[in-house]
């Protein structure tokens, strides 16, 4: 069983070999705009702790699919969630400078280069699952393009970035967070952890369905503690965002130590559907206990 530290370390490798069979898929600059290919590459090379893909490839794992058949599927999550960062970090939305300690997409370039790089990024991701390369069975790379155009849209993360825009000096109660941040981060989680049963046609989707919400749910509130309570250097990010621009949060409302054991309740929750999988899944449990110890 890996420590904490040995945890961290094999997300930090994952990470890094991630990256480097993720560029690959970037087509090369042979037919446009120089200026937009450095751009795409700028995003990508910024890095991040590449969440989404080591969870889709690690249940993958868990349901018998090896790294080389799931790895196309998990870049097309990352390129969904690379491109909704950038355009979340636009001035009509986070308006954020930082992201991962270095300027945001449109401080680098420009806004409307930002703008392009989300988008394409964006088509990519369904250019990839389209490709007969992701698996064999067109209806199954049907399937994964509905999910994610599902997940990522105005069902999922647009809707909930939107009605995070419009909860700005708003009072929300508890649900109504629950549920923006469901639609705006949950959603991805989501994808990410059912995607594996539907590469292997397994019928353990509603399980990964479960565990993606209660996951979804403490990483977002741990993002809230760490909004608060977190290191801005270490982050890469400024901090006490929310708070200055009046957000309501899961912190605002429960209060830090509330949400801290909401946190561990979630995490035990989540862990606790993994035991039908027995050592299959203990890396997983590490990873899901990761969520909640990370200080970034």
């Amino acid at each position: 069983m890996l420590n904490k530290v040995e945890i961290e370390n094999y997300i930090k490798e994952f990470s890094n070999d991630f990256d480097e069979r993720f560029l690959k898929l970037i087509p090369k600059n042979n037919y446009f705009s120089k200026r937009l290919y450095e751009a795409i590459l700028y995003v990508i090379n910024v890095g991040g702790k590449r969440l989404r893909p080591l969870l889709l490839i690690e249940i993958s794992k868990i349901l018998g699919l090896n790294k080389s058949k799931s790895f196309r599927t998990a870049v097309a999550i990352e390129l969904i969630h690379c491109y909704s960062l950038v355009h979340d970090d636009l001035p009509a939305m986070d308006n954020d400078d930082l992201r991962r300690g270095h300027p945001t997409c449109h401080k680098k370039f420009d806004y409307a280069t930002a703008i392009l790089v989300g988008d394409a990024l964006q088509t990519l991701a369904f250019q990839i699952l389209s490709d007969k390369k992701t698996h064999a069975d067109p209806e199954v790379r049907c399937e994964l393009i509905r999910v994610l155009a599902d997940s990522s849209g105005i069902n999922g993360m647009v809707g909930g970035q939107m009605l995070d825009l419009v909860a700005e000096n708003r009072k929300l109660n508890l649900n109504e967070i629950k549920l923006l941040q469901k639609l705006k981060t949950g959603e991805l989680f989501k994808f990410s952890c059912i995607a594996g049963s539907i590469l292997t046609k397994s019928n353990s989707i509603k399980i990964f369905r479960r565990y993606s919400e209660y996951l979804g749910l403490a990483f977002q509130i741990k993002d809230d503690l760490l909004d608060i309570e977190g290191d801005e250097k270490e982050i890469g990010k400024k901090t006490n965002k929310d708070n200055t621009r009046g957000k309501e949060t899961f912190i605002s409302i429960l209060g830090s130590k509330n949400a801290k054991k909401k946190c561990i309740s979630l995490i035990n929750k989540a862990k606790s559907l993994l035991k039908p999988f027995g050592t299959k899944a203990s890396r997983l449990i590490l990873i899901t206990e990761y969520i909640i110890s990370r200080n970034k």
